[in-house]
């Protein structure tokens, strides 16, 4: 695979684009590999580039059902953020942000990160104190936090009503510098590429439909395109993840598979330079490079995988939205999607062994899977190696809820849809 650079841009330019070489492979898939990953979307995909990246094993199969990227991947808001309560999380989270700041670099392609900002408004006294006790505890982990005054506010979104007479007046925020957006097509192709140039096969259009077992353990899997064999297997699917466990004979997972709606308007001129929520309801916003505001808020509330939403959740989304931006009451969306939601017991993930010998399990993202991709895949990739989690992963085992180790950021209890 070519070099992406300035060079190769103009080269290719000055003879009409025509040789481009494909980003990666398109192989079928060989009877046997050190270690198959099934799901390509961005956890599975970094995992494999950090496996051959970071631990020098390279024959790694990425399998996917469908095209690359298909998934949660491509059907999320873009926000890429550190900003946790709880020092697991944040440590774990911070580490992803750190390898956000050079993932371009990194796989020689342009994710389109911008450290924008993300700005929680606070609208209560209480609120005001809880954020302050939040930065607070990331800033002893050595986190970037500033709590911001309405003034300050006005100033970074002049558009946003901050008025005495609004329906949710703001009295603050909490800003954390470092945080931004990505363009989500763009990080699964890089670390796509990334894989492929290092020897891992990805593997389109091919179906996982049940695991192959010497007795408990896992030795390979079963495809719409055969039989392929592997010495460790891991599971990277998502809101997925339930449907995949039920091929290995493991019918009860501490998850749900929820659906999470997302939205986006016509281009408008910038006037949103961060990733902005609201304090008194869920609702988060940012703007694209296009212009477009991208936005969602709360699960459909149910149990599903579709990748579709309900009417009630559009209504919602959009009176939060105008009740922070009046002047947006005219503005067109152009259109909306799904991702499913794997909502933990906890609201925090599980990157560890198991359960079964010879298989490995990523899942239980909730709201977090994008920003976590950098540091997913990296977690896992050295659970997958080694056999053993790193100490970013070690509180996010699978038996955490029956021994009470719970992570729970956002102190909701064991309800997966509240996280």
């Amino acid at each position: 695979m070519a070099e992406y650079s300035a060079f190769s841009l103009l080269k290719n330019a000055l003879t009409g684009n025509r040789d481009w070489k494909p980003a990666w492979r398109k192989p079928d898939p060989k009877a046997s590999y050190d270690v198959i990953v099934i799901g390509g979307g961005g956890h599975g995909l970094s995992t494999a580039y950090y496996l051959a990246k970071e631990h020098g094993i390279t024959n790694v199969a990425v399998l996917e059902k469908g095209w690359l990227g298909s998934g949660n991947v491509g059907r999320n808001t873009t926000a890429v953020r550190s900003n946790y309560l709880l020092p697991a999380n944040t440590r774990f989270y911070e580490h992803s942000m750190k390898l956000w700041e050079n993932l371009s670099h990194d796989l020689n392609y342009n994710v389109m990160f911008s450290q924008r900002g993300c700005l929680n408004l606070a609208h209560t006294p209480a609120q005001l104190d809880d954020f302050a006790r939040r930065g607070n505890a990331m800033r002893h982990l050595g986190v970037d936090a500033e709590l911001m005054t309405t003034a300050e506010i006005a100033r970074l979104i002049p558009a946003l009503d901050v008025s005495g007479t609004a329906r949710f007046p703001i009295i603050g925020g909490l800003m954390q510098p470092r945080a931004g957006t990505a363009r989500h097509d763009a990080v699964a192709w890089g670390y796509a590429r990334g894989a492929d140039r290092r020897g891992v096969d990805i593997i389109e259009n091919c179906e996982v439909t049940g695991f192959l077992r010497d007795g408990d353990r896992v030795t390979g899997v079963s495809t719409s395109r055969g039989e392929i064999r592997a010495k460790k297997v891991a599971v990277a699917v998502a809101g997925s993840t339930g449907r995949v466990m039920q091929l290995a004979d493991i019918g009860t997972m501490p998850i749900e598979s929820h659906v999470l709606q997302a939205f986006v308007t016509e281009s408008l001129k910038p006037f949103v330079d961060t990733v902005l929520t609201f304090g008194m309801g869920h609702f988060y916003m940012s703007q694209s490079d296009k212009g477009g505001l991208v936005y969602g808020g709360d699960l459909d509330g149910y149990n599903s995988y579709a990748q579709r939403g309900s009417l009630p959740i559009v209504d919602e989304v959009m009176s939060e939205m105008l009740a922070l931006f009046p002047g947006l009451a005219r503005v067109r969306m152009l259109r909306s999607w799904g991702g499913l939601c794997d909502m933990s017991m906890d609201g925090s993930p599980i990157i560890t062994t198991g359960p079964l010998p010879g298989m490995y399990l990523n899942c239980g993202w909730c709201y977090g899977g994008f920003k976590a991709t950098p540091a997913s895949g990296w977690c896992f990739a050295w659970t997958i190696a080694k056999d053993e989690p790193h100490d970013f992963n070690a509180p996010f085992t699978l038996d955490r809820f029956h021994r009470g180790l719970v992570i729970d950021d956002k102190g909701q209890g064991a309800t997966p849809r509240l996280h």
